[in-house]
């Protein structure tokens, strides 16, 4: 039981890392960028999953349904946010992204 919980939780640990990497090499494309933090909160919604099973707790799986309500309106906010400024400049770039400042 253990040996699994490790191995399930070190591909947890590397979906983690593998998204902080997309956040943080991510310079020119928005939606890898957003790809890169919907990967974020599905890791943690998975290690919060398999501590829930390991530990044999309800809490670790009702955190786990507000996380994946978080990851859901993250989405559907900044694609539409996306959408917006695809009509409005023709292109999707992270280097122009510093129009939207007020």
């Amino acid at each position: 039981m253990l040996v699994s919980f490790l191995t399930s939780f070190s591909l947890v640990s590397f979906l983690f890392l593998l998204a902080v990497l997309g956040v943080a090499l991510n310079r020119r494309n928005i939606l890898i960028f957003l790809m890169s933090i919907e990967l974020l909160l599905l890791a943690i919604n998975l290690g919060l999953l398999l501590a829930a099973s390991f530990f044999n707790d309800l809490l670790g799986e009702f955190i786990s349904l507000i996380v994946l309500c978080v990851g859901a309106g993250e989405s559907a906010i900044g694609l539409a946010l996306i959408v917006a400024y695809f009509r409005l400049r023709g292109s999707i770039s992270m280097k122009t992204l510093n129009l939207l400042k007020g």
